[in-house]
């Protein structure tokens, strides 16, 4: 049955799963992008088993899976290598039933748009979103004949920014982050913390090693592999025989302050980073935008098109808490990794198993 029309802002990982669910539930779905094509850059998303779960609800799970390396022994280390604790995805798997996984950014969008592609929807290519001027809110739907607008545009989004103004924006930390994918697999996977830094490797895919470093400043890649120089191996080998031209650099941002709720207006959602952007130290980034997906459009679905603002209210009061939570945890466990006198740091460390 048809329930209505939508328009989803933005085709990263969120904004394809919500516009997947939301056809899935019966809605015609344009997906808008501003982009001229599809994201193709990144390195790996860890995604946790409740994500693999809202995978599942959305008919995605097994070809995610398909494509993806489990994630199950890994330990935080000091920059001579010596083990501090191992992280806990023995314990995620013995609890879920099923480990963590790693799969690189292109195939799980792969995934995504070939899902999408089948269920009779696109991405208009080129196509930022442009609200009518003056209509906040649910003002943008209605101006372009639609009975739902979902903001899945990311941390700097235009529908959030209409929908709520410019209070909650993006806040910089005092950080840089590099990631990039090694040519070999070091088989040594986890994180390394040292005094106001951190180098991270974890696996995605055969013959391959997924990266990720910030520092307080790196402008070049000598500068950056002048950070690591002397820590343990293979950092400085992943540094050194990787192709620079590869690799990506950005600020470290997240949202701020915390938005008060994820609609507006009875036909506006945000989803994913547009709605609760965080630093990457949880990695729960693309997990907490396919929650997001799921369970808005579980709601929709639920609820019928004659009451989609219950079902905007259900989507909020489900997800907004979780995920402001984990925005919150992320940036705490930043300070904490990149402490400037690690002592003490290690010492707590020490106290967890190993």
């Amino acid at each position: 049955m048809k329930q209505g029309n939508a328009i989803v802002v933005g085709a990263g990982v969120g904004g394809l799963a919500t516009a997947i669910g939301l056809r899935r539930a019966g809605w015609d779905v344009r997906v808008l992008e501003r982009r001229e094509e599809p994201e193709r850059y990144g390195t790996a998303f860890g995604l946790h088993p409740t994500a693999q779960a809202a995978l599942d609800r959305l008919g995605l799970g097994a070809a995610v899976t398909a494509r993806a390396v489990p994630y199950r022994s890994a330990a935080i280390r000091r920059p001579d290598g010596t083990a501090l604790a191992a992280l806990p995805l023995e314990r995620i798997e013995r609890r879920a039933g099923r480990p963590e996984i790693l799969v690189s950014r292109p195939r799980l969008m792969d995934v995504l748009l070939d899902e999408l592609d089948a269920l009779g929807a696109s991405v208009e290519y080129g196509t930022p979103f442009t609200p009518a001027p003056g209509q906040p809110g649910a003002g943008p739907c209605a101006a372009a004949g639609a009975d739902l607008l979902i903001g899945a545009d990311g941390i700097n989004s235009a529908v959030r920014t209409v929908a709520f103004g410019g209070r909650s924006a993006p806040r910089e930390i005092d950080t840089v982050a590099w990631i990039g994918i090694a040519g070999f697999e070091t088989g040594v996977y986890g994180e390394t913390w040292g005094r106001g830094r951190f180098f991270g490797m974890t696996p995605v895919e055969p013959g391959h090693t997924n990266w990720y470093a910030t520092v307080p400043e790196a402008t070049d890649a000598k500068e950056l592999r002048d950070h690591f120089a002397d820590w343990h191996d293979p950092i400085p080998r992943i540094l050194a025989e990787t192709d620079p031209s590869t690799w990506i650099r950005y600020r470290m941002r997240h949202l701020y302050p915390a938005l008060p709720s994820f609609v507006h207006g009875g036909r506006t959602a945000l989803v994913g980073d547009a709605a609760h952007a965080m630093t990457p130290n949880l990695g729960q980034g693309a997990c907490t935008a396919l929650l997001d997906a799921e369970a808005l459009t579980r709601a929709l679905a639920a609820y019928g098109r004659t009451a989609v603002d219950a079902a905007l209210a259900a989507y909020d009061t489900e997800r907004r808490r979780s995920a402001q939570r984990t925005a919150f945890a992320s940036r705490t466990l930043h300070r904490f990794m990149t402490a400037r006198r690690p002592a003490l740091r290690d010492a707590l460390l020490h106290l967890l198993p190993a």
